[in-house]
């Protein structure tokens, strides 16, 4: 049996859900004491697949008068319908379609608990293929997989480089499980996504750099600067566009193809760069923040809807989306 009160956020989540409609607080008290079974959630999530309840009970491998019946249940602790009945098909119901994704949530947290804890019971040895946007520093998901390799045996980590457009498609294909990047340029309906972090641009300078000793600078302090930037960088065209609204030629910036790159002949005294502050640096540069730029990017972990994860992927998603990132937000 899975209570509702088992997870702090979803509870805080399917509460809010309510209240937006038309629920009150004597019924989340009523349902915050209710326990509601995975088997309750299983069959929503069926129904609202199929949108015929035969066809949902079928796929659940239940009879019909048991998923109906469920299903109503549900709707007693929710107060309120889920569906409509409309034959020979259903419809979700306001409630319906903002309980949704919660529901998603909460099926999906408890198939990777139960994965996780037989796989470590068992001794597993750890499998995750993991796809990093360009413009990321593997530096934010070390921790996380040094704790991996506490839990599994063996690990085996397979990470692949992309930009928008090939992290996506990798996503698409099947080739990695989850993805940590920016903003994906392309919609598609099955893609799932957790905010991590937003972070604004910031100036990177060398310790030695005439600039090195304030905090912050203005956009025309940069106008007799080299300024370098990674052409594989998810802001590179953002970067540009910043410094052409404020009269600074982006065509004499460098160009370079690789974030590494650009931090080493950051640190040689060779140019400054914009990058965002997740971008790893050394003793040897400061980073500075930019006065009038509202600049921000939001870093979000991605997985595909309905797929099955394993017992590592499960894991180091429920890390990252747990993990303290305001070190970034600052």
């Amino acid at each position: 049996m899975w209570r509702l009160t088992g997870s702090h956020d979803l509870a805080c989540d399917l509460r809010q859900s309510l209240l937006s409609t038309g629920g009150n607080h004597a019924k989340w008290r009523e349902m915050d004491s209710a326990a509601m079974e995975m088997h309750q959630v299983k069959y929503f999530l069926a129904t609202a697949a199929e949108l015929n309840f035969t066809k949902a009970a079928e796929r659940c491998n239940v009879s019909q008068p048991s998923l109906t019946r469920a299903i109503k249940q549900l709707e007693e602790e929710f107060g309120g319908d889920l569906f409509r009945r409309e034959r020979p098909q259903v419809q979700l119901t306001d409630l319906g379609e903002r309980m949704l994704p919660l529901m998603k949530q909460i099926y999906d947290s408890a198939l990777g608990a139960r994965s996780l804890a037989s796989a470590i019971k068992s001794k597993e040895v750890g499998s995750l293929k993991l796809a990093l946007s360009h413009s990321l520093d593997l530096d934010i998901l070390v921790p996380h997989i040094r704790e991996l390799r506490q839990l599994f045996a063996n690990l085996q980590l397979r990470i692949l480089r992309g930009s928008a457009a090939d992290i996506l498609e990798l996503l698409k294909k099947g080739e990695v499980e989850l993805a940590v990047a920016s903003e994906l340029d392309e919609q598609w309906e099955r893609l799932d996504r957790w905010p991590l972090f937003s972070e604004s641009l910031q100036l990177l300078v060398g310790s030695r750099h005439c600039l090195a000793s304030r905090s912050r600078v203005d956009m025309a302090d940069l106008r007799q600067e080299s300024i370098l930037q990674s052409s594989r960088g998810d802001r590179a065209q953002e970067i540009v566009s910043v410094l052409r609204t404020n009269n600074i030629d982006a065509g004499d910036s460098g160009d370079i193809h690789l974030q590494h790159d650009v931090i080493t002949m950051v640190e040689a005294g060779l140019g400054v760069a914009i990058v965002p502050p997740s971008t790893s640096m050394s003793n040897a540069l400061v980073r500075l923040k930019i006065n009038d730029v509202d600049s921000r990017r939001t870093v979000y972990i991605y997985g595909v809807a309905g797929r099955q994860r394993s017992a590592v992927a499960s894991a180091i998603l429920t890390m990252l989306r747990a993990a303290d990132w305001s070190r970034y937000e600052n």
